[in-house]
């Protein structure tokens, strides 16, 4: 195992630090998921696919629970953890619950219960087919600090899973994987999951790969260094901008962190800091775009609290001003996003959010336009009818 890095390089100028007033021209809020009562959250924690304009995400629907330091959920209760579909670009969208995907039992996912009726994981022994072409796969977690981690996969769109799989801890103390991975070919996978420090709490990235279908997995490199104290960088997004060059983008406590590597993941090395401020810390999502440009899209944290992105057209050595998607949070508990993009180039990011700070959490969506590689956007968002103003 191998990571280049250079702290020294971290005390560089931040990339586009000054906030700019790109604000997408919002209309109306589609609900992608919303009941009184409930809790919706975490899309980053589950991943997201596309398949043209069908796109399938999935999230957690918990219970309420007021709560001013903490998220707002209740943390006695379980939750459900849900899909959600859209058949037309994210302009309407229907709710699923496959059984298959029940998490092992007496699984507490980021210390929130879950529903019983799952199966244990297992080991997988059966070579998967990455490039079937309704392939998708889930890495998901117990504990966001040592996890333990599973993996399932579906070869029809996410209607059926197969699952839960063991997935390994590399020798670490732990790993608290979320869904980021890219596909090399039929049996050849890199994933980006977090690892526990050496006191099993959260944690650090690392790339790790399987050339035999998911049977057996090898770490590939730490993804920098490891974080002092409690400190923490987690929860990568990735792009493959070359054969053998990816950038994967991370969640520090305050910022956004970004690395490169060019040898498809066995060296890394640091690029700059997209995002200075988060808030209070958010995780990115990273989307390359058909122009080949990147879209970097987060949860803002702090007052006006919303949905921001950033656009790259120089394979991330450089970012755009922030564009702001949406800025009419109730407060810090919303973010952890994911985007697609549709076959008219417009994007589609999904994330958790509220209107008020005593108001349930609702899964949301921002259809925008991401231009021409000017740094501005346009916003398109949706009724709840799902229809477009």
């Amino acid at each position: 195992m191998r990571a280049l890095f250079t702290p020294v390089v971290l005390t560089l100028t931040f990339v586009s630090a000054a906030f700019a007033d790109h604000h997408a021209h919002a209309t109306q809020n589609v609900i992608v998921y919303k009941q009184a009562g409930r809790f919706g959250g975490w899309p980053a924690n589950h991943g997201i696919w596309s398949w043209g304009d069908e796109i399938v995400v999935g999230f957690e629907a918990g219970h309420y629970k007021y709560s001013e330091r903490s998220h707002a959920i209740d943390y006695t209760r379980p939750a459900e953890h849900l899909l959600a579909r859209s058949l037309d670009g994210g302009e309407t969208w229907s709710i699923e619950k496959p059984e298959s995907l029940l998490p092992p039992p007496e699984t507490k996912m980021a210390n929130v219960p879950t529903e019983p009726g799952g199966k244990p994981a297992v080991d997988c022994t059966l070579a998967i087919d990455f490039t079937h072409p309704d392939f998708a796969m889930t890495i998901r977690m117990a504990s966001h600090q040592n996890g333990p981690s599973r993996f399932y996969y579906s070869y029809d769109r996410c209607k059926t899973w197969n699952g839960p799989f063991k997935f390994p801890d590399f020798e670490e103390a732990g790993v608290a994987a979320r869904t980021d991975y890219l596909i090399n070919g039929k049996h050849d996978l890199t994933a980006f999951v977090t690892v526990s420090k050496p006191n099993a709490r959260e944690g650090r990235p690392v790339c790790v790969r399987t050339r035999d279908g998911g049977r057996s997995w090898q770490m590939l490199a730490y993804i920098g260094p490891q974080p002092p104290g409690r400190d923490y960088a987690i929860m990568p997004a990735s792009v493959r901008l070359a054969k053998n060059t990816i950038l994967t983008v991370f969640r520090r406590r305050h910022w956004i962190e970004a690395w490169r590597s060019d040898d498809a993941g066995r060296w890394w090395t640091f690029k700059n800091i997209p995002v200075p401020d988060t808030g209070r810390g958010n995780p990115p999502s990273l989307t390359k775009l058909e122009d080949g440009r990147l879209a970097l899209v987060y949860g803002y944290r702090a007052e006006p609290y919303g949905i921001r992105a950033k656009l790259s057209s120089d394979n991330g050595e450089t970012w755009s001003d922030p564009i702001v998607l949406r800025a009419d949070g109730g407060n810090w508990d919303l973010g952890y996003p994911r985007t697609v993009q549709r076959t008219d180039g417009k994007l589609v990011t999904v994330y958790y959010y509220n209107n008020a700070p005593n108001a349930e959490r609702f899964i949301g969506g921002t259809i925008w336009d991401p231009g021409k590689g000017q740094g501005l956007a346009r916003q398109v968002i949706l009724s709840s009818e799902g229809t477009a103003p």
